[in-house]
């Protein structure tokens, strides 16, 4: 069974005791010039079903490419 990235957070979040602080979660960004930016877990306030929210932004789940804790991929698309 294939794991969205909003499964991966959320088990980060609540199953993995509380690992989403750590989690490093890298979203496409066209107006970055290396076209992607990252969000550390800490700074994710919710996580809702479309979207994940920090204090400056509404993100959708669509744009994250990859999620690592850890040193460990635990999404990639």
């Amino acid at each position: 069974m294939v794991r969205t990235a909003r499964d991966v957070l959320n088990g980060l979040r609540w199953r993995d005791s509380n690992q989403l602080e750590p989690a490093v979660v890298y979203y496409r960004d066209r107006t970055r010039p290396e076209g992607f930016r990252t969000i550390h877990g800490g700074e994710i306030v919710d996580l809702e079903r479309r979207y994940f929210t920090t204090r400056t932004a509404r993100l959708p789940y669509y744009k994250i490419e990859r999620i690592e804790s850890a040193g460990e991929v635990l999404f990639e698309r």
